[in-house]
């Protein structure tokens, strides 16, 4: 999977996966621009990446940061959205409007306001490439998880929803369903685990980069499962 020469937008580049993700980009010759509302370190692969802090949830702010990248770099070829959140909480008769509004913020919502700045310019260059994280738990509903689970298969169907717009006019729109990461602060919170069943960052990340490249041209709207690494 040869980048050269692409550009490459990645939310929620400071955490785990953004890490992994973008380093897997630039050691695979992209540039990549990292958002993210903190610092996020540039990967050691590559050079002319760039890095810009704005609230994916301001709409404005994530405009000027688009903008941005997109005077730096002429164009964004590739949009891997991998800013997320994840919460149990009590069951959903019980569970409050903030805690339903948290999860839709930060898994749809956030989705949506990037797209809506980021797919005109895919248009006028008459391609592109979306990239977005769902989950595999989100395929059905699980106790103590409804937000949690509902918003994510919402973010299944906009994806489904962007590939039907989008398809015909160059820009393919997909999803990976990871199931659980192997990051530290999983492993923290779930130490008795089978971790070897677990995703690894860089599976995940080799299967985005996939997805985003042009070996994957004909693949428009899926919703690829990535369970385990054992």
């Amino acid at each position: 999977m040869n980048f050269n020469g692409k550009n490459v937008l990645i939310t929620g580049a400071r955490g785990n996966l953004g890490r992994a993700v973008a380093q897997a980009f630039a050691q695979a010759g992209a540039r990549v621009v990292l958002l993210d509302r903190h610092a996020a370190p540039l990967p050691e692969a590559g050079n002319g990446h760039v890095a810009l802090q704005t609230d994916l949830l301001d709409a404005a702010q994530l405009g000027q940061a688009v903008q941005q990248a997109i005077q730096a770099c002429g164009r964004i070829d590739v949009v891997c959205n991998l800013a997320g959140g994840f919460a149990m909480g009590p069951a959903v008769h019980e569970t409050d409007a903030a805690a339903w509004d948290h999860l839709f913020d930060m898994n749809v919502r956030t989705v949506l306001n990037l797209v809506r700045v980021v797919v005109p310019h895919m248009l006028e260059a008459g391609r592109g490439s979306i990239v977005n994280v769902g989950a595999n738990s989100a395929a059905r509903g699980l106790a103590q998880m409804g937000a949690y689970c509902a918003s994510k298969d919402a973010l299944a169907r906009v994806t489904e929803s962007m590939s039907a717009e989008l398809r015909d006019r160059g820009i393919r729109v997909n999803a990976v369903l990871p199931s659980i990461l192997d990051t530290p602060e999983n492993r923290q919170a779930m130490p008795d685990a089978e971790h070897a069943r677990w995703v690894g960052l860089d599976a995940l990340a080799d299967v985005i980069l996939f997805l985003a490249s042009d070996a994957a041209r004909a693949v428009q709207g899926a919703l690829v499962p990535v369970v385990n690494r054992a």
